[in-house]
């Protein structure tokens, strides 16, 4: 099992995040703007892991701050959902987003499979837990099982990006990337407001 610190509401104001982090979130629920925020789990390139329990949403300045700065990339798994519910419930808007899910489909256009275990087995030999990913993630207590899952999410994206990032620029499709994870905090936004952004482009 990884290693994790666990906070309440908000992490510390002094950690050195270096230049990017992965992120991952457990909800109630996949409606963002319904769905309760329960935990966000945080890695540092070095694979130092913090959770942070999510009781309150008004005392939360310093991960505001976190998923804000400029300088920091934000490396998420199907950053669409992620994000969409980090901005509803922290009010913030979130820079420098790197999703390994979209990189994979736009690097890895000879399969249909991207989702998170497909990844860590293709590219690393690992292979994901998910028993608890339906879990009780409300719970006032979460378990060992529950935080050990939670973690497991968020330790091999930096590992995953490498990879990709390797495919991208040996298909020379990395500037297409780039702009697509520049649109996902707008995306998001579309969403919380239930509109779809294809109808937007219809003629």
């Amino acid at each position: 099992m990884h290693k994790y610190k666990l906070f309440q509401n908000d992490i510390p104001s002094d950690i050195d995040w270096g230049s990017s982090v992965a992120i991952d979130t457990e909800t109630l629920g996949l409606i963002p703007a319904r769905d309760r925020l329960c935990l966000v789990q945080i890695c540092t390139e070095a694979g130092e892991i913090f959770l942070v329990q999510m009781r309150r949403y008004d005392e939360s300045p310093n991960l505001k701050a976190l998923l804000e700065d400029k300088s920091i990339l934000k490396i998420f798994h199907f950053a669409r959902f992620d994000v969409a519910i980090l901005q509803h419930y922290l009010g913030c808007f979130i820079n420098q987003i790197y999703c390994t899910k979209v990189a994979s489909k736009i690097a890895r256009t000879n399969t249909e499979r991207h989702s998170l275990p497909e990844l860590c087995q293709f590219f690393l030999g690992v292979r994901l837990q998910k028993e608890q990913q339906r879990s009780d993630w409300g719970a006032d207590v979460l378990s060992q099982q529950q935080l050990g899952y939670a973690a497991s999410d968020v330790i091999h994206l930096h590992a995953i990006k490498e990879k990709l990032d390797v495919l991208l620029r040996r298909e020379e499709r990395a500037d297409l990337a780039r702009r697509v994870f520049a649109f996902v905090s707008v995306c998001a936004e579309l969403d919380l407001s239930q509109t779809d952004y294809r109808y937007l482009m219809e003629h």
